[in-house]
Order: C-alpha cells, then structure tokens, then sequence
C-alpha cells in the first residue's frame, strides 16, 4: 500500500526510471543470447568466439563507462534519455541488416554500451537524485523495468523465432525503443526537484565517520575484499543467461522450457528485493554481505547436476533470491560505509567493475565449452568460487566489527 500510494503520487518520474530500465534491456545479456546460435551460424563463430568477441565489446562498454557516466551529473536525464535511446535504436536496427563479423563487434559494443550501461545508469541515478526520503522506494519501483523485461522478453523472443527470421526481431525491438522516446519525453516535460536540500541529508560513512572519495575507497582493503562479490554475481550470472541456449540443449531441453522458468526468477527477484530493502533498513548491510550469494551457490549446485527442468525451476528461484539482494545491498554498502558525499563516482566505478565481469562470465564460459567443458559441469565449480566470496565478505565485515565496534 506504501509503495502503491507513492507510484501515484510521483507516477511520471518513476514511470519514466522503468522505462529506461526496461528499455535497457535489448542491450543485456538475456536479451543478446537468445539470438546465440543465429549469430554463430550466420557468422561461423565457436562458443569461445563468440564469447571473445563479446567479452571484448562489454569490456569497451566498461572503460567508457566510466567517462560517461558522468554525463548525468551534467545533462538532464530527459536529453540523455533521448540520445542513448537514439543510438540504441540504430544499433538494433544495424543488427538486422549487418552482414560482416568485423562490424558485429562494434554493434555489440554500442548494445551493451547504450542499453546495459547508459540507459540503466540514468535510470538509477535518476532515481537517487530527484528522491531523497524515498530514495529506496524509487529504486525499487524503478528496478521492476528490468524485472519486467527479464519476465517477457526472452519467452516473447523464442515464440518469435519459431515463425520469423532473426533478424526481423531486431527490427521490432528498433521500433519499440523508438516508440519509447516520445513517451520519455511526455513523463520528463517536468523533472522533479527534491523535496529536501542534500546537503542537508550526507551521512558519513562507519569508516573513520567521513565522506571517502573514489580513490580513497580503491585503496581501501575492504574495497579489494568484497571486488571478487562485486565480479562473481556479474561473471557467473551473465553466463547462466548467456549460455542458455547451449545449457538448454545439453540438458535436453527446449529454448522455450526453458524461458519459461524466467518469470518465476522475475518474481523471485521482485520479493527478494523488497525484503532485503526491509532487512537493509533493520539489520544494516553489513550483516547480509557474506549471506546473500549463497542461494546463488546452491542454484548453481542444481543447475550443474540436475537434469530436470522443475529442479531448473527451483534453481531458479534460487538465483533470483540473490539477484535481488544484489539490487539493494551493494548500494546500501556504498553509502553505510563510505558515506553518500561521493556515492555516485564511487557507484560508478563499483559498475565499471561488474561490467567487466559481465564480459569475462562469456568468454570463460565458452572458451571451457570449446575445450569440451560444457557449462553444466563448470557450475559446480563456480558454486565454490562464489562460496569462497562469501567466506571472504564475512572475513571482512568480522574485521571491520573489530576496528568500529
């Protein structure tokens, strides 16, 4: 009821947060996957080429990310909102008629540059600027464009692939993120301006009660304990989505079955999140950091050894859990323990880095397919990597106890 009493008061801004959340979503990896065997057919690519050439463009994406991003501190999110939608739509539409390998790494590039990072950015920062006392409220809301997009899209794009060619979806998507701009553009007419002075509202950090800087936090170790928790969820969730297709087939089942299933992670993702907001809030962040992943880990376990797709079903579900806490704990980190004065750089920089990991997740992936390690038997393996993440967040947050009792 809160949160439905707030959409109504403020329904335009966050109407338009998860429009360009949901609009980044042909730009992100469960989106682009779905046309994997297409894109290595048409282009005689391997697992391991493919997964290279995607690596690659998503690390590019990375490094201007943290150029760009600043962009929002400057223009208003109305102009950004129609550019990176722009160039997303020429990019889906260059998709379609592209017919050379040397241009598919550009393209790939401009997708994950423009829908993963740009587009999700300004909606989140968004978010965070225009509210303050609701800022978890409207991120929240804001967020469900992705959910929404996570729930409809893949189970819409594998129907579409039995009855028309590939590329003509690419051609639907160019419409609809066109058909998107004028629909930005009523909702921003007015950008909202808080209703508080922040100046007002910085808190400091639990580290030495201050305000750090980006570069303080980078030389920080806590910083380097919790990067292999920032990487892992991107790495290893990237790859889940990105070889879909190839672990759909190696465990003999259909694109579609295995479509299917997403919704259910959508609506595991949505309740995670709400209640982790709610543990944020009562526990601190701090107490779920070593916690979240391990659904993740188990999901993980399920998917690699199981050859049904309800035990699919309940990994799933699984994935999801973690998938949400991550939608709200590390943001919260940021600002409970180096203050809110510098969140934005310092988030930046946190969403560079998971970039990257969205770019290694692939080309690892694929390079142990192509060396005849299918992903199920990798799964296992990565379980322990993210349990090994998990151990060191709690290793990290008992010495941070020690020093700030």
């Amino acid at each position: 009821m809160i949160f439905w009493s707030f959409f109504i008061k403020n329904k335009a801004w966050l109407g338009a947060g998860a429009l360009l959340t949901l609009s980044s979503s042909y730009g992100q990896t469960f989106f682009i996957s779905l046309f994997a065997d297409q894109i290595m057919n048409d282009f005689n690519l391997t697992h391991g080429q493919w997964g290279g050439i995607y690596a690659i463009s998503t690390t590019l994406s990375a490094i201007v990310m943290v150029w760009a991003g600043a962009l929002t501190d400057k223009y208003r999110a109305r102009y950004l909102g129609l550019i990176f939608l722009s160039v997303l739509a020429f990019t889906c539409l260059m998709v379609s008629i592209n017919f050379s390998i040397l241009i598919l790494p550009i393209l790939i590039f401009l997708l994950r540059f423009s829908g993963q990072g740009m587009l999700s950015h300004i909606g989140s920062v968004s978010m965070a600027r225009w509210f303050v006392a609701s800022r978890g409220k409207a991120l929240a809301i804001a967020t469900l464009g992705f959910s929404f997009g996570e729930a409809i899209l893949p189970m819409s794009v594998a129907l579409l692939l039995t009855i028309i060619y590939w590329k003509y979806v690419w051609i639907i998507a160019a419409i609809l993120t066109l058909l998107t701009i004028p629909i930005l553009q009523k909702l921003l007419k007015v950008e909202r301006t808080p209703q508080s002075n922040t100046s007002n509202i910085q808190n400091v950090g639990i580290l030495d009660k201050r305000h750090w800087t980006r570069n303080q936090v980078l030389s920080h170790w806590l910083f380097w304990f919790y990067f292999p928790s920032i990487m892992s969820i991107a790495m290893w969730g990237t790859a889940l989505f990105f070889q879909q297709v190839h672990l759909s087939s190696s465990k003999g089942w259909t694109l579609f079955q295995f479509t299917s299933l997403i919704p259910i992670y959508t609506c595991s993702t949505i309740l995670s999140m709400m209640l982790y907001g709610w543990a944020i809030d009562r526990y601190g962040s701090g107490r779920l950091l070593a916690l979240y992943q391990i659904p993740m880990a188990v999901s993980f376990f399920l998917f690699g050894f199981g050859d049904s797709i309800i035990i699919a079903g309940f990994a799933f579900i699984l994935f999801g859990i973690t998938h949400g806490a991550n939608s709200t704990i590390p943001g919260a980190f940021w600002a409970e323990y180096f203050g809110t004065k510098h969140l934005g750089s310092i988030k930046a920089m946190a969403t560079a880095v998971s970039v990257l990991g969205s770019a290694l997740g692939p080309a690892i992936s694929g390079a142990l397919i192509d060396y005849g390690i299918p992903f199920s038997k990798q799964m296992p393996i990565i379980s322990i990597f993210i349990l090994i993440c998990c151990l060191l967040n709690w290793v990290a947050i008992k010495k941070i106890k020690l020093l700030y009792p």
